[in-house]
């Protein structure tokens, strides 16, 4: 399969791209070349390969969950404009 200049044409027209014969002639170069290279990919074995994760071969060990409440309380209530002892003041939303 190859892509010529007036495919790449209709493709940019359907994008509203503009191209100047210029660039069209380098886009249909660039694009049968990763066409080609597909095709080279496709034509691979690949019935026995499994399929890969990671490749790194160790399975990730669970950590255990802990609450915490990061001891910054204070911290992040410097940051409300309004607050009561350990709460944020907000707006009533609903009338």
């Amino acid at each position: 399969m190859s892509i010529e200049k007036n495919q790449v044409k209709k493709v940019a027209k359907l994008s509203r791209i503009s191209l100047d014969e210029n660039k069209v002639e380098s886009l249909s170069k660039d694009l049968n070349s990763i066409i080609n290279f597909v095709e080279q990919l496709n034509k691979l074995d690949t019935k026995d390969t499994k399929p890969l994760s990671s490749v790194i071969d160790k399975t990730l060990e669970p950590r255990n969950d802990k609450v915490n409440d990061g001891k910054i309380k204070d911290e992040i209530l410097k940051n409300s404009p309004d607050k009561n002892e350990d709460f944020f003041i907000v707006p009533k939303v609903i009338e």
